[in-house]
């Protein structure tokens, strides 16, 4: 750090002007600031438009997939019995009747004093034909429900209040249904089953001669037709009718998201294109978005939108035929009553449409977002490597910069030496002067 001599022999605010040199001095190293700021701007748009796009190829990718668009509800008449589907259902019917729900098998013991404890050291549980010996580290009741806990017999014990300072164990399967049946040996002790391990049960077309009964040891039966399940809450009383038929609201919903998809990457680069005025006392000022003038920007945004408004089948027909069509503000718009009457006339035909959409807005999407040779990836990778190399320029500006305020430093404190000097000079000069001038006059 350089002595600091600000105006002691001139009076001026040296500070202040090395100050004011070194303001302009640094303008170029500003300019760049300004510049790696403005990049930095347009990298972090950039990644958000990036990440935007590169859902929406997913999501376009995953509705071109084969079979996407076969989808299928199932429905009960009755509120007692859930249907579930999977992509692998397929239109269907059946009649069947819940005759019985899945249980797990409880059994408790006669009443058992807590302070005189279990009386017996070991027990046996016979689980899915394994003997488990259970040994409990002592009579106490606690020490037997640990040891029943981590035999792994596929049972645990509780500790039943009963009053009178009297304990009942309650032995539980952890599994339903008749596999998770279990018995106790233990001499002298009388075990008794209140609810005993029972699978749930279908009848399959109930009421005719082909009737069959259709176990389950949930309450769930898996594929009941294909790609379909059902969930039985209670036991019915009469029959009840499942239906699986195609998903008409479910694929109408995946054509309209694909759609907001698309106008969801309209919108987006459209804030970052507007346009914007802003009036104050010292005029209007008009300012660009980030995008407005970006030939990569605007090329994805134009092959996403082709992608999604050229004519689709064979022979080549409008998408808004399927009430997929393009605004006159170049956004999509999705006419869900056209869809629906499209569907309902040619569902494969409307469907094989909307993929055909999809596998173009995939490839575009996909096109611009892949993570190695994406237009915008590319385009990212390049500002960000000039941002690094602007912010080395920056730093070497730092040191010039300060290189020269050290120069500056030690010219005005060398300056303001000299002066001093030189008054000082001139006072002693004055003095010799004024010496010699009495002198004559003496004489």
């Amino acid at each position: 750090m350089g002595i600091s001599l600000d105006g002691l022999a001139s009076g001026l605010d040296t500070t202040a002007l090395i100050a004011s040199v070194m303001q302009v001095e640094a303008i170029p190293q500003t300019l760049l600031k300004n510049k790696s700021y403005d990049i930095q701007y347009m990298v972090s748009a950039l990644q958000g438009l990036n990440s935007k796009v590169a859902a929406l190829a997913t999501q376009a990718a995953t509705a071109a997939k084969p079979g996407a668009l076969d989808l299928y509800s199932a429905t009960t008449t009755s509120d007692k019995v859930v249907a579930t589907t999977t992509t692998a259902a397929k239109a269907g019917s059946i009649d069947f009747q819940v005759t019985k729900l899945a249980q797990a098998q409880v059994t408790v013991t006669p009443k058992v004093n807590a302070v005189v404890g279990w009386p017996y050291t070991t027990m046996t549980i016979n689980s899915g034909g394994i003997d488990y010996t259970v040994e409990p580290l002592s009579s106490n009741l606690d020490d037997v429900v640990t040891a029943v806990n981590t035999a792994g017999a596929g049972v645990t014990a509780s500790k039943v209040a009963v009053g009178g300072g009297e304990f009942r164990l309650q032995f539980t399967a952890t599994k339903s249904g008749e596999a998770g049946a279990f018995t106790i040996s233990d001499p002298g002790t009388t075990f008794t089953n209140v609810k005993a391990a029972q699978d749930a049960e279908i009848t399959l077309w109930p009421g005719t001669a082909v009737t069959q009964t259709v176990k389950s040891p949930t309450n769930t039966f898996t594929d009941l037709l294909p790609g379909v399940s059902v969930t039985a809450k209670e036991v019915t009383a009469a029959p009840v009718t499942l239906t699986v038929a195609r998903d008409d609201a479910g694929i109408t919903k995946l054509a309209s998201d694909l759609v907001s998809g698309v106008n969801g990457i309209f919108s987006f680069v459209a804030s970052k294109t507007a346009v914007t005025s802003t009036t104050n006392t010292s005029g209007t000022s008009t300012t660009a978005g980030i995008f407005a003038g970006d030939s990569a920007v605007r090329s994805v945004n134009q092959s996403i939108l082709s992608a999604a408004s050229l004519p689709v089948g064979t022979p080549p027909r409008s998408p808004s035929e399927i009430g997929i069509s393009i605004t006159k503000t170049g956004t999509m718009e999705f006419d869900e009553k056209k869809f629906s009457a499209a569907l309902a006339s040619d569902p494969a035909g409307t469907a094989a449409k909307v993929q055909e959409i999809a596998t173009r807005i995939a490839a575009a999407a996909t096109s611009a977002s892949d993570k190695y040779d994406g237009t915008l990836t590319k385009k990212i990778t390049g500002q960000e490597s000039e941002v690094r190399d602007l912010a080395n320029r920056i730093s070497d500006w730092d040191t010039r910069l300060e290189s020269r305020k050290a120069t500056l430093q030690r010219t005005y404190s060398g300056l303001e030496v000299a002066l001093s000097n030189m008054k000082a000079q001139q006072s002693w000069l004055t003095a010799q002067l004024g010496g010699l001038s009495s002198g004559s006059n003496s004489a």
